[in-house]
């Protein structure tokens, strides 16, 4: 599952990249897309999944990962997003922080695995299950420093609902961020491969 190539960097970083966008949406207007919050939670629960596409369950449900990728690495007219790469990046460095620390690591899977079976019985994206994967993020992730800090409007961060799906997604992201670490992704990869990587998402996008 975890072959280094460009490829399956691409999918892990529109993965992460889905992921956070979720959570500016969430974060500003109290709402996302359903099939794709549950694209993201699904992906927690893949640890020991057979390829970095069924991570996701296909190209099709990255659609909108891939159209966000292609615009932040400058294949769009539309510009980068300087929120939506902020978050992206302090995603990235929590889970270097977090691949420093076993202890904690295995703490998140065993929150993981316990919220699975709650997944099973109520379906991914019900009210207890993102309360559950919240709590796991806040007991973990949310130790290490600094901070991803969300912007929006306060009468959504202030709903705990809203609050369970944002850090529900953020633990996604971080999933997605593992995943792409150990495809061979690096911070300056995609600086110096932006080109490569901006025509295998075009590549992708086709295929999807």
């Amino acid at each position: 599952m975890t072959i280094k190539t460009l490829s399956n960097q691409t999918v892990a970083l529109a993965g992460l990249v889905q992921a956070v966008s979720l959570v500016q949406r969430l974060a500003r207007t109290g709402m996302a897309n359903g099939e794709g919050l549950e694209t993201c939670v699904a992906s927690i629960f893949k640890i020991n999944a057979d390829s970095v596409l069924d991570v996701y369950g296909g190209l099709d449900r990255l659609k909108t990962g891939l159209q966000l990728l292609k615009q932040q690495l400058g294949g769009s007219s539309q510009g980068i997003d300087s929120e939506l790469a902020r978050y992206a990046a302090a995603v990235v460095v929590l889970e270097i922080k977090l691949n420093e620390r076993p202890r904690m690591q295995q703490s998140v899977r065993d929150g993981v695995e316990r919220v699975s079976a709650k997944a099973a019985h109520f379906g991914l994206t019900h009210d207890q299950v993102l309360a559950a994967l919240a709590e796991v993020y806040q007991q973990n992730i949310s130790e290490l420093r600094p901070r991803i800090m969300v912007q929006g409007e306060p009468a959504h961060l202030s709903n705990p609902d809203v609050a369970n799906r944002i850090r529900s997604l953020l633990l996604a992201a971080i999933r997605s961020a593992v995943l792409w670490r150990q495809c061979g992704g690096r911070r300056w990869k995609v600086l110096f491969y932006r080109r490569a990587m901006l025509e295998e998402v075009w590549r992708l996008l086709r295929a999807a």
